[in-house]
């Protein structure tokens, strides 16, 4: 027997998330235990085994998509709640199903335009707010999500709330508001939305944007679990986000280069508030240490040739013996690097070309090529800084 969504109570994306990996275990040691007694013919042990058991134990989705009974039932005490009389529900509701019936349609955009359409008060709200994120009136955007807090939202049903409210975060979310977006889907559990799948798919695309890792992978995993009830770009996009998010390292250039793009959308946007400044300035940061490391190798490097470079000792009789073939020759310095100099910002900016270039090219010679133009608009700032 299938839970209904709207009887799920969640505990948060990272409770789900090991809740459905303990599922998935005890469900894969169950099968192989009752393949073995199978096995060796004890049959009575599976003929005792209710149906509706097995059918539990394989369902190990946090979440699910409401089916087309489950769904009308909803929306019915929906419009119920909200005044509707016998007769409109009827046709609200006939006129949603001949709108799903099209492959193609928003499922999230309908169902919530439907839900809006008894309250002239919602209507107006969804219409400002369109139009306010269409102007880029952030004012306005943000006045939409305070209104979410209200006494007179909370009096709506909570089929209403939470399936608007991920419509709105949404809605921020295609228009690049990722943090308005991640402040609206504050307030939504997937599970009590109409369209979990979108809900759960753009908040991880909000998270993942704003680089905040840990939280994007937990809700795509946890979208993933239900690959079924998921429309296919989603399933893709998902996987390819994951294998994107993974392997990224704080503090590393990738990282950098991420939030250099995240500082060009809000300027993009027109904002030029503190977050941007922020962003700036950990960009800063994280070149300068990034540098500092590269330093340190380097230096490493050398005194590790010069060190090497001392075994090649003499004979007797004053001649020198050759060298290991297969040893790295040192140099003639002492392999110090005058730190002081390599972080002088003055005159960078008036160095010839060839030697600003031939700078670059030194400290980016063991980083991919692509990341040369951020190390160089990092010097360049600090060239523009000192005039």
């Amino acid at each position: 027997m299938k839970l209904s969504t709207f009887t799920i109570t969640s505990i948060g994306g990272r409770m789900s998330q090991r809740i459905s990996h303990s599922a998935l275990f005890a469900t894969s040691f169950l099968k192989t235990t009752f393949v073995i007694v199978l096995s060796i013919g004890l049959q009575q042990v599976a003929l005792q085994e209710p149906a509706h058991g097995l059918d539990a134990l394989e369902r190990s989705a946090s979440w699910d998509l409401i089916n087309p009974a489950q769904q009308e039932e909803q929306l019915r005490l929906a419009f119920t709640e909200l005044g509707a009389s016998e007769q409109l529900i009827n046709e609200y509701l006939s006129d949603i199903e001949e709108e799903l019936s099209d492959e193609r349609a928003d499922r999230l955009d309908i169902l919530t335009r439907a839900l809006i359409r008894h309250s002239n008060d919602l209507q107006r709200s969804v219409n400002e707010l369109e139009v306010s994120i269409d102007q880029g009136n952030y004012q306005s955007i943000q006045k939409s999500l305070a209104n979410l807090k209200s006494e007179q939202w909370q009096s709506l049903p909570v089929l209403v709330q939470q399936t608007y409210s991920a419509w709105l975060a949404r809605k921020l979310a295609k228009n690049r508001l990722f943090d308005e977006a991640i402040n609206a889907f504050a307030a939504v559990d997937p599970t009590m939305t109409l369209d979990p799948a979108s809900t759960l798919f753009y908040r991880a695309a909000s998270h993942h944007a704003l680089l905040n890792k840990e939280e994007a992978i937990a809700d795509l995993r946890r979208l993933l679990e239900n690959e079924e009830d998921c429309p296919t770009r989603y399933v893709r996009t998902a996987k390819m986000m994951l294998a994107d998010l993974q392997p990224l390292k704080e503090d590393s250039l990738d990282e950098i280069s991420r939030i250099m793009g995240d500082v060009t959308r809000r300027l993009d946007l027109g904002r030029t508030d503190k977050q941007v400044k922020s962003q700036e300035q950990k960009i800063i940061d994280k070149l300068d240490k990034l540098i500092e490391d590269l330093e340190q190798q380097q230096q490493q490097q050398q005194q590790q040739q010069q060190a090497s470079s001392g075994q090649g000792g003499q004979s007797e009789g004053g001649q020198s013996t050759p060298m290991n073939e297969s040893q790295i020759a040192g140099g003639s310095g002492n392999g110090d690097v005058d730190r002081k100099q390599i972080q002088q910002k003055d005159g960078w900016g008036n160095l010839p070309p060839a030697e600003r270039q031939q700078a670059i090219q030194q400290i980016s010679r063991d980083l991919p090529t692509h990341y040369r133009e951020a190390i160089e608009a990092y010097f360049r700032k600090l060239a523009t800084d000192r005039k």
